[in-house]
């Protein structure tokens, strides 16, 4: 189960644990009158205000609006936010049981390029399993749109290494963006990128 030479992982969120939807989500958008959705709703980099959100530069409510805007009418936040969770599925049973697993051995975070709207969300329905809450599977938890930064920039890569104290050499990173990935190696740590459902958890056999 452990991993020579690691004591941290750092850990993706959507893609390597929760199973997303793009297509379900695009869909929605544009049957809600979104009409540009597609191009906005880049599979690993937002575009618009989806990528304002995500870095934090809005809040949830400015989003809201902004996409009302865009659309030229009114919808509730209420089917806003259902459409735009429509991009998340779920969490399988058996990665929150590798996660409680992990910790046994080595430090976990999470680092994932989300926004507050999906976050809130998966706090609420993908991560309690159990009786266990979406604390008890990390360490932290550092979030994009928290933390005003994404990932790939490195600047995203540093503060983590610096807020953690962890050494990059010890340290293995899993994401599903070979970007996201290459700006982690150049700061030396171990990357592997996960297919869309992989059980990567025989990487710690």
């Amino acid at each position: 189960m452990k991993r020579k030479g690691i004591k941290n992982l750092l850990i993706d969120f959507g893609g390597v644990l929760i199973n997303l939807d793009r297509p379900r989500c695009i869909e929605n958008f544009k049957k809600l009158g979104l009409s540009d959705a597609d191009e906005m709703l880049d599979v690993y980099h937002q575009q618009g205000i989806f990528m304002e959100q995500e870095k934090g530069l809005i809040t949830a409510s400015e989003f809201r609006n902004g996409i009302r805007d865009k659309m030229g009418k009114i919808v509730t936040d209420r089917q806003i936010d259902t459409v735009w969770n429509s991009f998340l599925v779920d969490i399988p049973t058996f990665k929150l049981d590798l996660l409680l697993k992990l910790r046994e051995k080595y430090v976990v975070y999470l680092l994932s390029n989300t926004n507050e709207i999906h976050w809130k969300w998966s706090c609420k329905h993908a991560f309690p399993y159990r009786g266990f809450r979406v604390e008890d599977y990390f360490e932290k938890i550092y979030l994009s749109y928290e933390m005003k930064m994404v990932k790939p920039d490195a600047e995203i890569f540093e503060a983590v290494i610096d807020d953690a104290g962890i050494d990059p050499k010890q340290t293995f990173f899993i994401d599903d963006s070979e970007a996201n990935c290459a700006t982690a190696r150049t700061l030396g740590m171990s990357t592997y990128m996960p297919q869309a459902g992989e059980d990567w958890g025989t990487l710690f056999v």
